[in-house]
């Protein structure tokens, strides 16, 4: 179980890097991210997304994956 948590711990501290800016890493595949002009970060290579308006809110954002088109 302590292993569990101390997961959700470095990836909890992972997504807040990078909503801040602090990372530009990809926590799906680890290649670099964009940041749109609405304040989404979005991952070319995966096609992962994380809205920044949901994170504003103190939530964790919406994590969303591509089609892999």
């Amino acid at each position: 179980m302590g292993d569990l948590l101390s997961l959700n711990r470095s990836l909890d501290q992972e997504l807040h890097a990078l909503i801040r800016g602090v990372s530009l890493e990809c926590l799906v595949c680890g290649e670099f991210v964009l940041r749109l002009p609405d304040g989404e970060i979005f991952c070319p290579e995966c096609g992962c997304s994380l809205e920044r308006a949901a994170a504003k809110i103190g939530d964790a954002g919406r994590v969303t994956a591509g089609s892999g088109d």
